[in-house]
């Protein structure tokens, strides 16, 4: 349990949060959410003891489990040895042991204290503490080759699976997760969850997956209006609670504001008559029925919808016999397909499965859009009749040139439109007064994202190709993704780990598994129904 007692932050004027008193049951598993900027991370901190509030209290358990942040932290240990660091007190024990053991000549203390650390080594599983990390990496798809590699020869999202795995290790009392679906694909998501439904402490989790949040959280703490709110139920369970609520306070509001109007109006027309214990009375519950103002949401929806010029040719993309090798591992071996007008093909795997690859491989003779440094090995692409591709890779900040604003590198791609224009589709995607004037190197992830989507709905593509758009959009931003995505009439082929996105978008799936891609002509949960 944690239990949290009139805790306040802010930064300036900027309130996050103020004398929030909530509590966190044994046994539960709670979604935090909120807008981005809302205070969520800033909460979590406070949480695990890494941040102390301006304000109030906070009781933990003596064992947390945290999802660290650095990938950095840890680059001088086994890959090992850093999942078994998040058991504390048995890592302190072994590295004590150790450190005994390596003495030239041990005395009586030394001999008394090891018979102590065997003792806390065996109460926290210190014995089979190498293969039970082993099972969580494996899970992870962390491969059983890299357990005794340095943290530093791993990849980034690599590492960030392994300290995933060491807030996980160790049984803790409290898990306290941030953004732990983050570089995961959907086999690791899956696997994730599984776990997370048989763990019976406290969890603690920020995410921006959707379907991630319905599946493993029983209850909801949304950051919002200044405070925290908890909700029973997932993450559309809270949605749908809180806009009920909402529309209840603002209903209440109405008629009481009805009211006064009326009371006022029959105070006007008697204050100077002979009515005045009338009017007095009438005074009386006009103080009583003062409506409280209710605050503000910080929650922003952007609106995405991407229109074509033109459609498309029927035959939009034909590639053969598709090949490319690093080094001596075969990542393409000679796929072969055509795409139609209108379908939307997402492509599933693990990663570093080769699914960007065979993006970069249909990119590499399109104007525009091919990379410079990839060369494919062999095969042939053509695009069909009036093919206009609107492209959102991976690295979306090297798309945008620095030295511009925001709305000048917009304008960029459609001299003609007019400024209200320009300002029109940044405030759909949440630019809104004078941030069209911000300088594009100042942008954030999330606003390089609702940028490059601001250059899509400006240029009007026919074809869409999405590497993992959600890296740095949150909930309210994927959510309306997925429906601009379900309602454009163009062609699309998405990267994506995002279940929803998967199962509501898709007609088609490319999937990259261990025998080659398998092209699968219907949706996921066709897909799914035949490999159960």
């Amino acid at each position: 349990m944690i239990s949290v007692s009139n805790v306040s932050m802010r930064y300036g004027s900027k309130v996050l949060f103020e004398d929030v008193s909530v509590t966190f049951v044994a046994g539960r598993r709670y979604g935090l959410t909120g807008p981005n900027g809302a205070g969520k991370t800033t909460f979590m901190q406070i949480l695990a003891g890494e941040m102390e509030p301006q304000k109030g209290t906070v009781v933990r358990p003596r064992k947390i489990g945290v999802l660290r942040q650095d990938q950095f932290a840890y680059d001088n240990y086994r890959v090992i040895d850093t999942v078994i660091m998040g058991n504390a007190p048995l890592w302190a024990a072994l590295e004590e042991r150790d450190r005994i053991y390596e003495k030239p000549e041990m005395t009586d203390e030394d001999g008394m204290r090891l018979g102590e650390l065997e003792g806390i080594i065996g109460d926290e599983d210190g014995y089979s503490a190498e293969s039970d990390a082993a099972v969580l990496l494996d899970g992870l798809d962390i491969s059983e080759d890299l357990h005794e590699r340095r943290m530093s020869e791993l990849q980034g999202g690599q590492k960030v699976r392994v300290l995933l795995a060491q807030a996980l290790f160790g049984k803790p009392d409290a898990l306290l997760l941030d953004e732990p679906t983050n570089y995961l694909d959907l086999d690791s998501i899956h696997w994730l969850q599984d776990f997370l439904l048989k763990y019976d402490g406290t969890l603690i989790t920020i995410s921006h997956d959707r379907h991630f949040l319905n599946s493993v959280t029983t209850h909801t703490a949304d950051i919002d209006y200044q405070t925290i709110i908890v909700y029973s139920g997932g993450y559309d369970d809270m949605v749908m609670a809180k806009t009920q609520i909402r529309s209840r306070l603002e209903a209440e509001n109405a008629q009481r504001e009805k009211k006064i109007a009326q009371l006022n109006e029959f105070i006007s027309r008697f204050a100077a008559g002979t009515r005045s214990s009338q009017v007095t009375s009438r005074r009386k519950e006009v103080e009583r029925l003062q409506t409280n103002e209710l605050a503000r949401s910080n929650i922003q929806r952007p609106y995405i919808k991407i229109d074509q010029i033109r459609p498309s040719g029927k035959h939009v993309l034909e590639f053969k016999h598709l090949t490319k090798m690093y080094g001596d591992h075969k990542v393409l071996d000679g796929f072969s397909a055509n795409v139609l007008r209108g379908e939307k093909i997402c492509l599933m795997g693990r990663n570093g499965a080769g699914k960007t690859t065979l993006l970069k491989s249909l990119l590499s003779n399109y104007p525009g859009l091919a990379d410079k440094n990839f060369t494919l090995d062999s095969g042939s692409v053509f695009w069909g009749h009036e093919a206009h591709v609107g492209y959102f890779p991976q690295d979306v900040g090297t798309t945008i040139e620095h030295g511009l604003t925001v709305a000048e590198w917009l304008h960029r791609f459609d001299p003609k439109a007019t400024v209200e224009e320009i300002r029109g589709i940044l405030g759909q995607m949440l630019f809104t007064g004078d941030e069209g004037a911000k300088p594009t190197k100042a942008l954030s992830g999330g606003e390089e994202a609702r940028l490059v989507f601001c250059k899509l709905i400006l240029t009007k593509p026919n074809i869409l190709i999405f590497d993992e758009p959600t890296n740095h959009l949150d909930l309210e931003s994927i959510n309306a993704l997925n429906i601009a995505l379900q309602r454009y009439e163009g062609t699309v082929l998405l990267v994506t780990h995002d279940h929803d996105l998967i199962d509501e978008v898709a007609t088609r799936l490319w999937y990259f598994g261990p025998n080659g891609i398998e092209d699968f002509q219907g949706p996921y949960a066709e897909w799914k129904g035949k490999h159960n």
